[in-house]
């Protein structure tokens, strides 16, 4: 395994194969010392199995998976969307909400029908994130969560984002994540905020 702290260009693995979320990391740790990789430079690689009961230990099941996968720190994201007048739902299903073969408009075809149901015309609701790093080398774990309140609008706005982005709509930037700019979103976003606390954290565990 490679000697992360002591190393000059220090590799760091996302757990993940979306692009958008790696292209969110890439751009919120610019100024560190890092070699952002992601799952794709590993494939094939084995799925985690997500079984934990909140976003927090899942992103933590995660890290130390792909960490013992790849031989390398890893950083997992787990988020979703929680919709107040669903009881919380998709919550930490969002990825899968509309079953085994999800996909971003099958699950948002999902959520605009169920909150439809209702008899709502829009919905409050958070974007959550929680953001683990496993350092497999030092055995030490990083980790802090964000949130974003918005409404879900029944109509889709906006090509930049993924996921629900272009039903998620900010009242204080009058537009939904999918019409923001990458660093408009980074701003105010659930990861946004979960990357700028983290990106103080490793800036003083890199030390």
């Amino acid at each position: 395994m490679e000697d992360w702290k002591g190393s000059l260009m220090k590799k760091l693995v996302i757990a993940t194969k979306n692009q958008g979320k790696v292209k969110e990391i890439i751009n919120a740790f610019n100024d560190l010392n890092l070699e952002i990789l992601s799952l794709k430079d590993f494939e094939p690689v084995p799925e985690a199995v997500e079984d934990g009961q909140s976003f927090a230990e899942n992103a933590e099941i995660k890290a130390r998976f792909y960490a013992k996968v790849t031989g390398l720190p890893c950083l997992a994201d787990d988020s979703g969307l929680a919709v107040d007048a669903l009881g919380g739902a998709p919550g930490i299903y969002s990825a899968r909400y509309s079953g085994e073969h999800a996909t971003d408009e099958k699950n948002n075809e999902k959520l605009i029908s169920e909150i439809q149901k209702l008899g709502l015309t829009e919905a409050k609701g958070q974007y959550l994130c929680a953001l683990v790093l496993y350092d497999i080398n030092e055995d030490k774990l990083l980790s802090t969560e964000g949130s974003c309140p918005g409404v879900i609008h029944m109509e889709a706005k906006g090509s930049n984002g993924f996921g629900y982005d272009p039903y998620f709509y900010v009242p204080e930037f009058g537009k939904t994540m999918a019409e923001m700019t990458l660093e408009e979103k980074d701003k105010i976003s659930h990861r946004g905020k979960a990357l700028k606390s983290l990106h103080g954290m490793l800036e003083e565990y890199l030390k």
